[in-house]
């Protein structure tokens, strides 16, 4: 099991932060239990034992099949880990300087997009749900919030690097679900994203959220359908692209013309993929996080530039 620093590994750490449960896991690695047997070698009633058997097999640290016993089907407890990888984001303490640039939603260049889709304001809905065209809208340069079933979204972002400075890490962090009819926390979208047409790598959103109103969602946004999303945080540098800590390609700055004047970016939820979930993008002032699409390229500057010349 691969772990990483972001709220998606936090129901493995809720499992493991209990002494019962690792005296759970103790048993199990053992053999394979019934809940009455852990409760008796725990000293624990079978309900309570219950409780802790869901925690566990919520994290994916155990799981459990119905079979045949002396007295009739029963739950059997197994341990289905046998050990687990934590990844921690790359240092990045020295890398203190970098060039900062934030894109609304709304300020995309290019889509191709297929329904479900829409896209809103802080205000109102652009145009009509399922409707493509009215991505074209001139209003759509104030969208706070779209999605879409299947396609892309593509924004340009301006490139401030000077010739004095070296780049060693894009940080690009943006708030994304699925995008599921009204809404289902398990619908898994496969998610790729393109830096200057080259393949960064895949990520799949577990769901589409709508069990909470996001903390920034206005009042007037419809409750039955998406509320807010993950704060996700992609990383080109040296030595690969990373997603909140967790590798997702080889792909590293040098390979994606970090130089150019201007990038492109590209969210993109192709048609061949293996699950077609479909992804909501939350701007500012909507779901969890009020921030919009944010780019900031790391870097160390030159302290003797004209060394260069000689």
């Amino acid at each position: 099991m691969q772990l990483d620093i972001s709220t998606d590994s936090l129901p493995v750490y809720e499992a493991l932060a209990s002494k019962v449960r690792l005296a759970i896991i103790q048993q199990l690695t053992m053999r394979s239990m019934n809940i009455r047997e852990l409760a008796a070698a725990v000293s624990l009633s079978s309900a309570i034992m219950t409780m802790h058997i869901k925690k566990l097999e919520k994290s994916g640290i155990i799981r459990t099949e119905m079979v045949p016993g002396k007295a009739g089907i029963q739950k059997l407890c197994i341990l289905d880990v046998d050990h687990i990888d934590i990844h921690f984001p790359p240092k990045t303490e020295s890398l203190t300087q970098f060039h900062e640039t934030i894109l609304s939603v709304g300020h995309y260049t290019d889509f191709d997009v297929e329904p479900t889709c829409g896209l809103a304001s802080t205000e109102q809905i652009i145009g009509e749900f399922d409707e493509p065209r009215y991505f074209l809208d001139p209003e759509r340069v104030n969208a706070k919030i779209l999605w879409f079933s299947k396609g892309y979204i593509e924004y340009k972002i301006p490139n401030f690097l000077t010739s004095t400075e070296t780049p060693k890490a894009l940080e690009i962090s943006l708030e994304m679900s699925s995008e599921a009819p009204f809404t289902n926390e398990n619908w898994p979208s496969d998610i790729t994203f393109y830096l200057n047409n080259i393949d960064l790598g895949t990520w799949t959103s577990p769901g589409d959220f709508g069990d909470s109103p996001g903390k920034y969602t206005p009042d007037w946004w419809p409750k039955i359908i998406n509320q807010y999303g993950l704060l996700k945080f992609i990383r080109v540098t040296e030595e690969g692209t990373f997603m909140d800590g967790m590798k997702l390609s080889d792909v590293s700055i040098q390979d994606v013309q970090i130089r150019s004047k201007q990038w492109s970016f590209r969210v993109s939820v192709p048609e061949e993929a293996k699950n077609v979930g479909g992804v909501t993008i939350f701007g500012s002032n909507f779901g969890n996080y009020n921030q919009d699409i944010v780019f900031r390229l790391f870097h160390t500057k030159d302290l003797n530039p004209d060394s260069k010349k000689r």
